[in-house]
């Protein structure tokens, strides 16, 4: 079940996953995660304050790879299939569907829904 939720230590939009062994959440640069083992057993009594911070069993996934800037990659890739006068791989149908996908990601966001994509003719 993927789900939307916002960390205390950020206020960026992160993605998350609820699996059988555990949940992971991920955001632009970072990835954490949760174990069921690790994941917080809380016992309700409305005569206490809450004494589980649940976010304190989170744990930081390593970033073993570094990514270069991808509009970076994109632009070397464009100039080159300019100068070598190549087969460019992207349509204007590819950046029509781009283009939709934003869109259609800012209307779910603002009607906090799941939205269809319909296909491009």
């Amino acid at each position: 079940m993927a789900t939307t939720w916002l960390l205390p230590s950020s206020s960026q939009q992160r993605t998350g996953l609820d699996g059988v062994k555990g949940s992971a959440v991920a955001g632009l640069r970072e990835v954490k995660t949760q174990s069921t083992a690790n994941t917080p057993k809380p016992v309700w009594n409305p005569d206490i304050k809450q004494p589980i911070d649940f976010f304190e069993a989170w744990e930081d996934v390593p970033n073993n790879i570094e990514y270069d800037n991808a509009f970076k990659i994109q632009w070397e890739e464009f100039i080159k299939h300019v100068i070598l006068d190549t087969e460019w791989k992207y349509s204007l149908m590819e950046g029509a569907k781009g283009v939709q996908l934003a869109e259609l990601g800012m209307q779910s966001w603002k009607e906090r829904t799941w939205v269809d994509v319909q296909p491009l003719n």
